[in-house]
């Protein structure tokens, strides 16, 4: 009989355990629809930080690292080269902060790179309230079934000066920069450059942030999560479904008892 009350309090333990973390599978569930796949790959020397968590920044220590989109990255003393998944190739420059905000559009918030862009490929970028993309050309023709002209390679440079200033230099292939209007403030072909002062672009000057200090180990475990539940729930479910536990025991054992014969 103590055997079975025993196996009986066990099945009640489990079963209270498993509807308490069914109770966070939906939110396990829409944490795994979020997990996205990276943009590109990139390859850094130096001292290149990414951003783990909000100001909390981690050494890159792998020699290829995947970008995400929403993942800040700094170089400090360091530069990196990305290869993205759609082949195109972005170069970053030592004091640079930048990121992708979208799959296709990279911001960057201090700093220079320099990209390449292939002929059907799109990869916008974003400096303060400006944009910087590839403009087609059309061409009148004669011929109306004439093709249209292949689309190049689109390369060029995009550089923060220290007093906010952004200077764009198109290379090869043409773009387009735009305000935050959608408004052309200026058409760039080929070995063509333009300054935008700060107050057009509306970044400030460069000042890079120092880290003060690391987070320890400790306070990283404390939010850390493990099947999309915290610590602290994992800690709320074990000890609400190890109460229960006891509690069904505690029965059992009063049960128990009470069906013992009482000898005279």
């Amino acid at each position: 009989m103590r055997k079975g009350m025993i196996y009986r309090s066990f099945i009640y333990f489990l079963s209270i355990s498993f509807l308490l973390l069914v109770n966070g599978f939906p939110g396990m569930v829409a944490g795994a629809r979020e997990i996205k796949l990276p943009i590109g790959e990139m390859i850094s020397r130096g001292d290149v930080k990414y951003e783990a968590r909000e100001n909390v920044w981690k050494k890159v220590e792998t020699s290829h690292f995947p970008v995400f989109q929403g993942v800040k990255i700094k170089t400090e003393r360091g530069a990196a080269a990305i290869a993205l998944a759609n082949t195109g190739q972005i170069e970053v420059g030592p004091n640079s902060l930048f990121y992708f905000d979208q799959m296709d559009r990279f911001v960057l918030s201090e700093g220079n790179i320099q990209f390449l862009i292939p002929s059907g490929s799109e990869v916008n970028f974003k400096v303060g309230n400006i944009s910087i993309l590839k403009s087609r050309v059309l061409r009148a023709s004669r011929t109306p079934a004439s093709t249209a002209p292949k689309s190049e390679e689109t390369i060029g440079s995009i550089s923060i000066h220290s007093n906010g200033a952004v200077t764009i230099k198109n290379i090869q292939g043409n773009l387009s920069v735009l305000d935050e209007n959608r408004v052309l403030l200026a058409g760039l072909s080929s070995k063509d450059s333009v300054t935008l002062p700060s107050t057009t672009v509306k970044t400030s000057p460069r000042m890079m942030t120092a880290q003060v200090g690391q987070t320890t180990g400790a306070a990283a475990a404390t939010t850390g999560e493990f099947l999309g539940l915290s610590t602290w729930a994992w800690v709320g479910i074990i000890a609400g479904a190890a109460a229960i536990g006891g509690i069904a025991w505690a029965i059992s054992e009063a049960d128990e008892k009470d069906r013992r014969p009482i000898c005279p």
